[in-house]
This record gives structure tokens, C-alpha cells and sequence, in this order.
């Protein structure tokens, strides 16, 4: 089941914004609404709405979040294989591939080279084969 928006919408936009496959559309002061067969559940839309507007795939309303506070792909490059699936995975395309520092291993590894578009989505880690990529949140980086 996809995302959806409730009756508490009042038409802001920050949905519509974010949405990285422009599945929601409305005009502004108006209810939105995501559509079914173009939402890809990344949960960017509930995560920005001031609102709580926005039901998650299994019907529990979505809370807002800093954007500061999305939790951001963490790569263990000793676990990568360098097999580019997560940034292939990545709705909004903020990961890349680093050119070999060592000469020794020519393998790029992934790392994420635009943390502001980042949407916090978790897609690159549940693609990941070797699970080499785990989401955290910024203040667990900060302590770790």
C-alpha cells in the first residue's frame, strides 16, 4: 500500500516538493494526493509535513522530522563490492562513485556526494547485496 494524505492537509506543498518521483500533486491550499501507481514509499513526504498529514504504507501517520535529524547511508567500504546497486538504487541520485585513492585497488567505492539531497530513504541500504551500507542518524555518526 502507498502513502497517502489525509484530510488534515492544508495544501502547503512541502510534500509536492520533496517527492522525488512526483507522485503528489494538488494546488496550493488545497488537499494533496499521492498517486498509487508512481509512489515508490521512500517516506520523504511524511518526514516534511508540519502537518502529520500523511498515512505510511501500513497506515500509521508519518511524523515530521528535521532534515537535519534523516538518517544518512553510512558505507563500510571494507564490506563494499563496489557493485554500484545503491546508487543505481537512489531515488535522487546523492551517492557517487569515488575515484581509487590507492593505486593498489582500483575500485571506486560509494559514498554520499550530496548529503542535502538526500532523502533519507534507505533504498541504497536494502539494495545493498553485502549489506555494506547501514542508515544512521546524524547524532549517532556524531558520537561513533
Amino acid at each position: 500500500m502507498p502513502y497517502t494524505i489525509t484530510q488534515n492537509c492544508v495544501g502547503c506543498q512541502a510534500c509536492k516538493k520533496i517527492c522525488p518521483v512526483t507522485a503528489i500533486t494538488g494546488e496550493k491550499k488545497q488537499i494533496h494526493v499521492i498517486d498509487p501507481d508512481v509512489c515508490i514509499e521512500c517516506g520523504a513526504c511524511g518526514r516534511v509535513c508540519p502537518h502529520a498529514s500523511v498515512l505510511d504504507q501500513h497506515g500509521k501517520l508519518s511524523i515530521m522530522m528535521k532534515r537535519t535529524q534523516w538518517k544518512r547511508p553510512n558505507i563500510d567500504i571494507t564490506q563494499c563490492m563496489s557493485c554500484n546497486m545503491c546508487i543505481d538504487a537512489c531515488p535522487v541520485n546523492c551517492l557517487d562513485l569515488s575515484r581509487p585513492q590507492d593505486t593498489r585497488d582500483t575500485h571506486g567505492y560509494p559514498y554520499l556526494n550530496d548529503s542535502k539531497a538526500c532523502i533519507g530513504c534507505g533504498f541504497c541500504a536494502s539494495e545493498c547485496p553485502v549489506d555494506a551500507i547501514a542508515m544512521t542518524s546524524p547524532a549517532a555518526e556524531a558520537m561513533g
